[in-house]
């Protein structure tokens, strides 16, 4: 999974991507700091992969990862190559999804490109050069749809639905708030349009904001009630407390987090968070040569998630021997879950669940 993270220049992109990431990008007050884009691989945590390590003891331990880029700050005027426009645009493409940094607090000493700070305003100014860049594509789909037309009928249906997602950007909106059949969703995510990619809204705070009254500030609630909207999802986060944070060491780190009256670490909410708006679940392999964890697409069937691991795994399925994590845990090892019955033998129409442990059976 790859996450972009954008935003106008000097609202805590490069702060959030080194306390996430602890890749020590440039960070500095002045736009355009980031030229290329910084590049940070994060293991997603897993504590039910923790407790298969200390279970089979293994050789190699794999969690699932997270590619987070921190791309140039964008300006007005980006879609026509304004600032570093072009080179952020073929960025961000490349991502699955974004992770977009909007600035919610004050801060004399740190300069705003716009003169004040307004995250609805930030947000449109972004939007508004994802959605320019967005009608190109779409135009140039429709004239090829109009080719099509010519020769086959059937090409009117796909010209509606282009048309209306055109009206929509032209109105302003976003082509992921547009609402569309599952038909017309495939038609959609073939043209790559960059406002259809899913959006998180990372919200960022000050540290007295974020640690005493987080449903009190104002920006935020505009910034959900625009996410709301438009299909996106939000993640009030603090980049200051997140840089003190991923400087602690484990012990330090959850009693910091306590006394904030958190469970989780903003990045953790942050995976969380892009795990459920993708639709991903992890399922998990254990062994005494390595534990591993595996993501996948929530209704992935059996033979999809073994050709994760290999090709052959998916070319040559045969079964795939399933336990429930919990019940795997419950029972202390595999041999005494096979005693009690709980290790499954399942074919290739079985739907992966989060937290299967899994072996599978193949042949070439």
């Amino acid at each position: 999974m790859k996450l972009g993270i954008v935003g106008l220049p000097n609202v805590g992109k490069s702060t959030l991507f080194n306390a996430i990431t602890n890749a020590g990008a440039q960070s500095a007050n002045y736009p355009f700091c980031t030229i290329e884009p910084n590049v940070g691989i994060v293991s997603v945590p897993d504590k039910r992969l923790d407790k298969l390590a200390e279970m089979y003891d293994p050789d190699k331990y794999t969690p699932a990862t997270i590619e987070f880029v921190d791309i140039a700050g964008l300006v007005k005027g980006a879609s026509k190559g304004e600032g570093l426009g072009n080179k952020f645009l073929s960025n961000i493409r490349e991502c699955d999804a974004i992770v977009h940094v909007v600035r919610c607090f004050e801060n004399d000493d740190i300069i705003h490109v716009e003169g004040s700070v307004d995250p609805l305003r930030d947000i449109e100014t972004i939007n508004l050069e994802l959605i320019l860049s967005d009608v190109e594509m779409i135009e140039r789909r429709i004239d090829k749809t109009k080719k099509l037309l010519k020769a086959d009928k059937k090409y009117q249906v796909e010209l509606d639905f282009f048309q209306r997602v055109l009206d929509a950007l032209n109105e302003g909106k976003c082509a992921r708030a547009v609402e569309c059949s599952d038909d017309e969703a495939a038609l959609l995510s073939d043209v790559a349009l960059l406002t259809n990619k899913p959006v998180i809204y990372a919200a960022n705070m000050s540290d007295t904001d974020f640690s005493s009254g987080i449903q009190d500030n104002a920006r935020l609630k505009r910034v959900q009630e625009l996410a709301a909207e438009e299909g996106a999802a939000v993640l009030p986060i603090c980049a200051e407390i997140e840089a003190e944070i991923s400087e602690m060491d484990k012990e330090d780190k959850e009693m910091f987090l306590s006394d904030l009256g958190l469970e989780q670490s903003g990045l953790d909410r942050l995976i969380n968070e892009c795990y459920s708006l993708l639709g991903l679940i992890s399922y998990l392999t254990a062994g005494k040569q390595e534990v591993r964890a595996w993501t996948i697409k929530k209704g992935t069937k059996a033979p999809g998630a073994a050709g994760k691991i290999h090709s052959d795994f998916e070319r040559g399925f045969i079964r795939a021997e399933v336990i429930a994590y919990d019940d795997l845990i419950a029972c202390g090892s595999m041999t005494a879950a096979k005693e009690k019955g709980l290790v499954r033998s399942e074919g290739k129409e079985y739907v992966m669940n989060d937290g299967d442990v899994v072996l599978f059976r193949f042949n070439v």
